[in-house]
């Protein structure tokens, strides 16, 4: 990305030298995310992240106005925000985070434009049925978008084999920085431009392209393709050592989503008797940075809507915390943080009457 940056300043549009250097280093970055995607590079629409993906996926075939969407009670606030300005129906999911595809069927009316289910939800982690989703949506004509930001460089994703119409990715949960993102747009599928102005990424989405971002996203698919099958069995080995570290350790503790597959990297465990925030704060004075809910919603006094639509009451939710591993941690953070775990919890229980 940083040569980019300062040597390759064209605007992929321009028909010089310098405009046509950045437009091939573009069109290859596009090679490298379609091959991630096990797509065709016409396929990939380049955006700012994984919000406007799914707000272009949404409002692109709605048109904005018309039109009924079918969603989950389970999905990032990027899609319930969008569905929210059209009509729409929220389908639920059960106790381990899973929705069942005859629920989607039923939700079905002549007027649905657009069903929109994640491939693997952000706060738990678990793994949506999308392509038993996708042949009720094929059988009923509607297209189907699957938000796949938590997925994507996770476990393995084919857009055939799943057969979505739309898929949206995000840069920098790949390692690629923050504000590049992908919309995957089969071929043939009828899109609305959300933006306007000039013809850039097929005229589905107009502004001068992010060069830089998305050289930087190519080369995180391309490091994923090489390596994220042995990197993502690693991660799964730490978090299943960190669960099973906190659920031996830490008294009345439970996994959320458990039973259910998930991605490798994530889980979110309820701690009873314990306020996130203040749990958050403890483990952060001890060099862990965690969450209890998606980063979106940080600050929000209400508890994770993901939990509560699992089945969560209220203070349950608000006692549960989401870890999320990455490439740079070891066996011995995992180990370091059970440690922190176990001191902060006792610490806080102890403060805590309604745990006793």
């Amino acid at each position: 990305m940083l040569p980019v940056m300062t040597e390759v300043y064209g605007n992929a549009s321009s028909i010089h030298y310098f405009g046509q250097t950045a437009r091939k280093m573009l069109d290859a970055s596009r090679m490298q995310v379609a091959a991630l995607l096990r797509a065709d590079s016409q396929e990939i629409v380049f955006t700012s992240g994984g919000t406007e993906a799914d707000n272009l996926a949404i409002f692109g075939l709605t048109g904005g106005t018309g039109g009924h969407v079918i969603t989950t009670t389970f999905e990032h606030p990027a899609v319930l925000a969008a569905a929210g300005q059209l009509d729409h129906t929220l389908v639920p999911v059960d106790g381990r985070g899973i929705v069942d595809p005859d629920r989607i069927q039923s939700a079905l009316r002549p007027e649905t434009k657009v069903i929109s289910v994640m491939h693997a939800n952000n706060e738990v982690g678990t793994i949506q049925p999308i392509a038993e989703i996708a042949r009720i949506a094929a059988e009923a004509g509607v297209a189907l978008h699957s938000d796949g930001v938590q997925a994507a460089g996770k476990i393995p994703v084919s857009v055939a084999d799943l057969g979505v119409e739309l898929y949206s990715i995000s840069g920098h949960k790949i390692g690629a920085p923050k504000g590049i993102g992908v919309l995957y747009v089969r071929k043939g599928t009828a899109l609305q431009p959300r933006t306007f102005g000039g013809r850039h990424e097929r005229e589905r989405r107009a502004g001068t392209e992010n060069v830089a971002g998305a050289v930087a996203l190519g080369r995180a698919a391309q490091w994923i393709a090489e390596n994220g099958d042995a990197e993502n069995r690693r991660q799964g080995v730490l978090r299943d050592r960190l669960e099973q570290s906190i659920l031996d350790r830490i008294p009345d503790t439970r996994v959320n989503g458990a039973g259910a597959a998930r991605v490798p990297n994530t889980t979110n465990i309820r701690f009873d008797g314990i306020d996130s925030d203040a749990l958050l704060i403890a483990l952060d004075l001890k060099g862990f940075a965690v969450s209890s809910g998606a980063a979106c919603s940080s600050g929000a006094p209400e508890p994770s809507h993901v939990l509560l639509a699992m089945g969560l009451n209220r203070l349950e939710a608000r006692s549960s915390i989401r870890f999320s591993l990455g490439r740079s941690n070891t066996v011995e953070q995992v180990d370091a943080l059970v440690d922190a775990l176990v001191d902060s919890v006792t610490h806080l229980r102890k403060l805590a009457p309604s745990y006793a």
